[in-house]
């Protein structure tokens, strides 16, 4: 692991030589390589976490590059998890990267899952956060889901012996107010904002730094702007 590369990340007090370790040697999982997923796996890869998943089946589509920075117009109808790896690679060639082009089914989660330390949903639907939740908490995997709608981004993370997503939002999350990106609107600073709270929180509980948002729901509306974070469990 490059000493220059790392300094300022290492050079925090909470995190420190024993933490930049920790963080070399994790294994993190990101679903979906969206405006959250993207964002997120690409400051994961620039942390220095030593394993990083990406998962997603999709292609880029013009509407993507709105908020989703780190694909051009050069590379429209692409794979979205192949553009994503190469500018992960090219952004810190020490880490590896472990490519899944394809639809994070339950069946699937509970394959992939287990070779992971922690998982990130950056998902667009609530479907898809609802089988992280489930699957996850099943396998006692902590994650970190976030969501946005228009100006409006949520995350929370879990843990065993926390609350977890479908505690608030319900098994089907029919009642969490966030739609697909396909269907809403999406400030693209608002999933910026969600994408770096996830990082952070794979990257603190990582080294051990810091107060993850367990038992915390993070509601951020930048419109106001406010951000509240509301205790549960």
């Amino acid at each position: 692991m490059s000493i220059d590369r790392y300094i300022r990340l290492k050079n925090i007090p909470e995190i420190g030589d024993k933490g930049m370790r920790a963080i070399g040697d994790f294994k993190v999982l990101v679903i979906g390589c969206g405006a959250l997923g993207s964002m997120c796996a690409m400051q994961l890869a620039a942390s220095g976490v030593g394993t990083i998943g990406i998962a997603d089946f999709d292609t880029i589509d013009l509407t993507n590059l709105q908020r989703q920075l780190f694909f051009a117009e050069t590379q429209l109808g692409k794979s979205k998890s192949q553009v994503l790896s190469e500018r992960m690679k090219a952004l810190n060639s020490e880490i590896e990267i472990i490519r899944y082009p394809e639809l994070v089914t339950p069946n699937k989660a509970r394959i992939l899952f287990p070779d992971f330390e922690f998982i990130i949903d950056g998902s667009d639907n609530p479907t898809t956060k609802a089988m992280t939740s489930k699957v996850c908490e099943e396998l006692q995997i902590p994650y970190c889901i976030g969501g946005v709608d228009g100006f409006r981004g949520q995350a929370m993370s879990w843990a065993p012996g926390c609350m977890g997503w479908r505690d608030i939002f319900g098994e089907e999350a029919i009642s969490c107010g966030l739609t697909p990106c396909s269907v809403a609107g999406v400030l693209g600073s608002t999933a910026a904002i969600i994408a770096s709270v996830q990082a952070a929180e794979a990257v603190k509980y990582a080294a051990k730094a810091g107060e993850l948002l367990f038992n915390r729901l993070l509601m951020f509306d930048i419109a106001g702007p406010s951000c509240r974070i509301l205790k549960i469990g």
